[in-house]
Order: structure tokens, then sequence, then C-alpha cells
């Protein structure tokens, strides 16, 4: 759970929008989390991802894998039990995970 609120935390300090977290751990084995946020514009899309995994990888923090850097559209961070999803906002809109995983549990951090 420490890990979940940096996250978050992160993405606040680089203004992401609309952030969301999913408990998905009862739903898919992939992961246990779900941190969805929504980045203005591709440049800000990237610098969130590289803010997260930056200031984690001072801490020994590192992803297992990053996807979508080229365009920017869905950027996605994986550090195994959370999953960062970082949408621009008409992508979110057209893949809305929120709704693929509406029987998943919204967390307050």
């Amino acid at each position: 759970m420490e890990l979940l609120n940096k996250v978050v935390h992160l993405l606040e300090e680089k203004k992401a929008e609309d952030i969301v977290v999913l408990d998905v751990s009862g739903l898919t084995n992939i992961s246990d989390y779900f941190v969805i946020a929504t980045a203005n514009s591709p440049i800000h899309a990237r610098a969130l991802t590289d803010h997260i995994v930056e200031t984690l990888g001072k801490e020994g923090i590192t992803p297992l894998h990053i996807e979508g850097m080229d365009n920017a559209h869905w950027i996605l961070v994986d550090f195994m039990d959370i999953i960062v999803h970082i949408f621009q906002k008409e992508w979110r809109e057209y893949y809305d995970i929120e709704w693929l995983y509406s029987n998943a549990k919204r967390v307050e951090v």
C-alpha cells in the first residue's frame, strides 16, 4: 500500500487528472491494483511516466515493463502488483478501463 500511495502522490505532483485506483486483485491475476490517470498531452504523459520511474528508481524500485512511450496515447508502467495506466483523455474514454473493471473496488489513497 505504501508504493500505491507513492505512485498516486507522484502523479498528483505533476498534475495528472482524474486519478482512480482500482483493486483488481479478485478479478485478474496480472496485478492487485490499477492506477489510472489522465494526461493533457503526449509530453505530459511522458513527463508523468518519467517522474514516477525516476523518483521510484532512486529508491531502488524499478518497473518490470513500460509500454507506449512512443506515441504516449496510453502509457502502461508495470510494477507487478501495481499497474499504472496513463492516458490522454480521448484514449481513456475509448478504452474505458473503469467500465471493463466495473466490479473492482475503488480505493481511496
